[in-house]
């Protein structure tokens, strides 16, 4: 729609000066273009679907108040229309009596166009809820200052009803497919034993179903309650539906439908489930009954070295799982199924665990596995390059496998050993490599 003017009640500015044939040829041409694309404006207005559902709703709430509000000024702005095709009717009629307007024809022409030609009555027309001031019997407009109004009109009744619509079009249907969801989820529940008073699960569902069901009839009656206005936007219906509590009951129903499933799972494979736990303890068990031993072995081949403790079997998860196994021989899935999920979890920490102390027990013969290699090959390598024979390398070596094969082995002694091994052989393989004096000439 036009760009708005000053608005009425102002104080009024110097004499408009009259337009010439040319000047008001154009503001006719402008003016008529500006008249066909209010009427389809608000013609669309009128037959948008969201308005349709206003005045058919039994509205609540803010949704009310501002439909009353909303609905007096759509009939309003085909008053103001109805008063700006009128005046811009009268102007054609001044323009049309001959090809070339005299002086009092361009004045006529002037002010319907430029001047406030247009009087509105409200007589005939309710009053402007968004003009402050004592109510008037009339008002006198500019063409202009008509179509600003006009304009702040019909953005706020088009907001109005396009944040309406939008909230009807994405809660209701979501509302409907989630309540279907849920029906669905009641009877699995049922089957399987989970009802309200019985297991939480059940009592979820009752609160979930009470939930949708007011939601619903909420969002029927009050859609603006559930709209949120967009930060910063200013064209209509800029914003989003509220969709918080129906994605919380959508994510309660999820929570209860994977508690259900894991029930239903837990009644067909149970026993496999059970044999598994079993097997990852024993596991568990073998690996620090591993520990120990290899503990020992350590402290015997490995001074001066901190060996960790190696805990016992667990014994509180035995004393669960045979818990677990009774509520299987009794039919009691529900308390069951988180039983079983949490016994597993700890079941694969606990051999974890026992892997973890393995590790960190037989870490100082890793250690010495890796020195006994590291000296291996560098005796290699200098046997590659003919210094096999030499004493000083002879003797270094001698003196790190004495270290490396006896028991207990000092690491720190023969890690030095053989780092003053290998520093030796570096040394020597260097020698070989630089030219001497009489390569260099």
């Amino acid at each position: 729609m036009g760009v708005a003017g000053p608005f009425p009640g102002q104080a009024a500015g110097p004499p408009v000066p009259v337009m010439d044939r040319d000047e008001a040829d154009r503001a006719l041409a402008r003016l008529g273009a500006e008249h066909e694309a209010i009427e389809t404006s608000l013609l669309a207005l009128q037959d948008h679907a969201g308005r349709r559902l206003l005045e058919g709703a039994e509205l609540t709430g803010v949704t009310k108040e501002r439909w009353a509000s909303t609905d007096q000024a759509i009939t309003l702005l085909w008053g103001y229309f109805d008063a700006y095709a009128g005046t811009l009717a009268q102007a054609r009629a001044v323009r049309a009596r001959r090809r070339y307007p005299n002086r009092d024809d361009l004045v006529a022409l002037t002010e319907l166009l430029r001047g406030q030609g247009v009087t509105v009555a409200h007589a005939a027309a309710r009053p402007d809820p968004s003009v402050n001031g004592p109510a008037r019997l009339s008002e006198r407009f500019t063409l202009e200052e008509l179509v600003g109004r006009m304009n702040e009109l019909y953005a706020r009744s088009l907001d109005m009803v396009v944040a309406s619509d939008s909230v009807w079009s994405a809660l209701p249907a979501r509302i409907d497919l989630l309540a279907a969801e849920l029906h669905r989820t009641r009877s699995l529940a049922h089957s399987v034993g989970v009802r309200p008073g019985e297991h939480p699960a059940g009592d979820d569902l009752e609160a979930i179903t009470h939930e949708l069901a007011t939601l619903r009839v909420q969002v029927i009656s009050d859609p603006l309650a559930f709209w949120l206005p967009g930060p910063g936007s200013s064209a209509p219906g800029g914003g989003r539906p509220d969709t918080a509590r129906y994605d919380r009951a959508a994510r309660a129903l999820d929570d209860v439908r994977r508690e259900i499933e894991a029930v239903l799972a837990v009644r067909q494979d149970a026993e496999q489930r059970l044999v598994q736990l079993r097997d990852v303890l024993s596991r568990a068990d073998r690996t620090l009954t591993e520990a120990r031993a290899a503990r020992g072995e350590v402290l015997a081949k490995i001074a001066a070295s901190e060996v960790p403790a190696v805990s016992g079997p667990a014994t509180v998860l035995q004393e669960r799982l045979a818990a677990a196994s009774e509520y299987r021989r009794h039919a009691q899935w529900h308390r069951l199924s988180p039983l079983l999920e949490t016994l597993e979890r700890e079941a694969e920490d606990e051999l974890l665990r026992a892997r973890e102390s393995l590790t960190a027990v037989t870490a100082p013969l890793a250690v010495r596995a890796e020195l006994r290699g590291r000296l291996d090959a560098y005796k290699a390598k200098v046997a590659r390059h003919g210094l096999a024979e030499d004493p000083l390398l002879i003797e270094r070596y001698d003196a790190a496998r004495r270290m490396l094969w006896s028991a207990p082995c000092d690491l720190r002694v023969a890690g030095h050993a053989v780092l003053r091994y290998q520093e030796a052989a570096a040394e020597l393989l260097s020698q070989r490599r630089a030219p001497g004096p009489e390569d260099r000439r």
